[in-house]
């Protein structure tokens, strides 16, 4: 039911059915095919050593394996970017660790070969958005543990076919969505999972980011689909239209309210303004009229929840604003807000209820906690994933540390056989807001019910909750990964690695330069 730009659009899928229900959009839920059953709380065999694979290292990747290189227990055996460059570039973290080169691939298609390797348990997907999909699908395909890059999937279709590979495969498809693991959000999770803002009734998210700093960064697609040189995000945003990057505000409020862990999403409205920056930027770019820029500057998505419960989403990467993601929690007995200051909004007699002793007997919810009875508050509620992570994620970095936490985390549960922190019903219920987001708005900010994800099992788990190892087994699989990353770097330091790799680069080098002598000298004889 779309025309024009709309029938290429990534945001929308071909393959989405829907009818009208009384005014609104419904969304069909296909069957799940034969032979598949759930992945709610999958876990894999445990994997004392993860071999990871990564694969798109221009922007984001290059930190991803920097970081990995902190974590015992982790071998990186293959490099893989578009450009071999790139990939190449990245040895130099392994390097800097004492670990030992890893493969390289690049091309077009660099990363089959790398989802067919044998020795790969992980594949680590931070490509730009067009390519997050096929890879990780590849991976899948392959049998191989996925982590991809937000937004993960890009349109329904590509939300479903991830889920039936996950369920599949019985291999983890993880949404590296780092907001998760900044430590307000986290703190402010163990605290709404302990009551002390009674019940969450409302939410508010938000990725309101000016990128007008980095536009031109973007990768330039060689293949001839983008002829005027935009760059891949500003070009998506042209023929796009949606909250396209809804997952750093949507994750974090989602596991607050536990969706698909005893709540979901039912019906969403979505409402943009008309564009107008991003419609100028690309004028100015080209030096042509835009006529079909398709994302207005700012998207605000509402959504309503089986529990009654309601959410805010916003989208504003073009507009001259501060940094903010909004992250605000409204409960029946306290507030929490993070922009443009962390607040907690919290009475005297809650927080006794709760087990906290407030110093402040005149504490009211009407006006924000003081600093220090806040700092004890965050003290007592301090997220064990912080205290376990925190100290070394802000030597590492990563945004601040959250990048460290999440891939910590990721390896974390791999090596103890867990169920991962965000799952594939996650990554589709986070990503899912740029189609259904444009079913309302092309048909006059029409409702839209949500499809079920989880096809009617978004009410088995009660209550969204990390997993964690008991002590001993927590302190074993530490032992063995420290052991095993001890001795790799023993080997590749008594191996001379390094020294090997680099004479076979000149070695390489002077032989692709001999021959472009000969090719030269032969051109020149023609």
């Amino acid at each position: 039911m779309a025309l024009g730009i709309q029938s290429v659009a990534q945001s929308l899928s071909p393959s989405t059915t829907w009818h009208w229900n009384k005014g609104t959009i419904v969304v069909d839920t296909p069957a799940r095919p034969a032979g598949q059953k759930s992945a709610l709380g999958l876990t894999v065999e445990k994997l004392p050593v993860v071999r990871v694979a990564f694969v798109g290292l221009g922007m984001r990747g290059p930190g991803a394996v920097e970081r990995f290189t902190y974590i015992p227990g982790v071998e990186i055996v293959a490099l893989c970017d578009y450009v071999e460059a790139r990939a190449e570039a990245c040895q130099k973290y392994l390097r800097k660790a004492g670990l030992p080169p890893a493969q390289i691939f690049s091309g077009e298609k660099g990363y089959e070969e790398v989802c067919k390797l044998p020795n790969v348990d992980l594949v680590y997907v931070a490509t730009d958005w067009d390519h997050h999909f096929p890879v990780a699908k590849c991976a899948l395909e392959n049998g191989k543990n996925t982590a991809i890059e937000v937004p993960s999937a890009m349109n329904l279709e590509q939300c479903w076919e991830l889920i039936d590979l996950s369920e599949k495969t019985r291999k983890h498809c993880m949404i590296l969505e780092n907001c998760c693991y900044d430590w307000y959000e986290m703190n402010t999770l163990n605290m709404a999972q302990h009551g002390v803002f009674g019940e969450v009734l409302r939410a508010e998210g938000a990725y309101i980011h000016n990128l007008d700093d980095y536009w031109d960064d973007y990768w330039k697609n060689p293949d001839g689909s983008d002829p005027d040189q935009l760059g891949w995000r500003m070009k998506y945003n042209m023929e796009n239209r949606g909250d396209v990057y809804a997952t750093h505000g949507l994750g974090p409020v989602a596991q607050a309210l536990d969706i698909h862990r005893g709540d979901r999403f039912t019906t969403l409205v979505a409402m943009d303004t008309k564009s107008a920056h991003g419609k100028e930027y690309v004028e100015k770019k080209t030096g042509r009229p835009c006529n079909n820029f398709r994302n207005g500057d700012n998207t605000t998505t509402l959504m309503r929840t089986e529990n009654g419960k309601v959410v805010e989403i916003q989208h504003n990467v073009m507009n001259p604003q501060p940094y903010n993601r909004l992250y605000k929690l409204s409960g029946t007995r306290g507030y929490a807000t993070k922009y443009p200051e962390e607040h907690y909004a919290i009475d005297a007699n809650q927080l006794k209820a709760t087990g906290h002793k407030p110093k402040f007997d005149n504490l009211t919810s009407h006006g924000f906690m003081p600093k220090a009875e806040q700092d004890a508050l965050k003290a007592q509620y301090e997220h064990p994933i912080l205290k376990k992570y925190g100290g070394l994620a802000k030597e590492v970095g990563g945004h601040g540390g959250m990048d460290f936490i999440m891939d910590s985390r990721l390896v974390y549960c791999l090596q103890n056989g867990l169920p991962l922190d965000m799952d594939v019903y996650d990554l589709a219920e986070w990503c899912c807001l740029a189609e259904l987001g444009t079913l309302s708005m092309d048909n006059n900010c029409a409702s839209v019910a949500f499809p079920d994800f989880t096809r009617g099992e978004w009410n088995v788990v009660k209550g969204f909750r990390h997993a964690f190892a008991n002590a001993d087994d927590e302190a074993e699989a530490e032992r063995v990964a420290k052991d095993f990353t001890a001795k790799l770097k023993e080997k590749a330091a008594a191996d001379n690695v390094w020294e090997k790799y680099d004479k076979a680069k000149a070695k390489a080098a002077e032989k692709a330069q001999k021959a472009a002598e000969k090719a030269a000298k032969k051109a020149a004889k023609q």
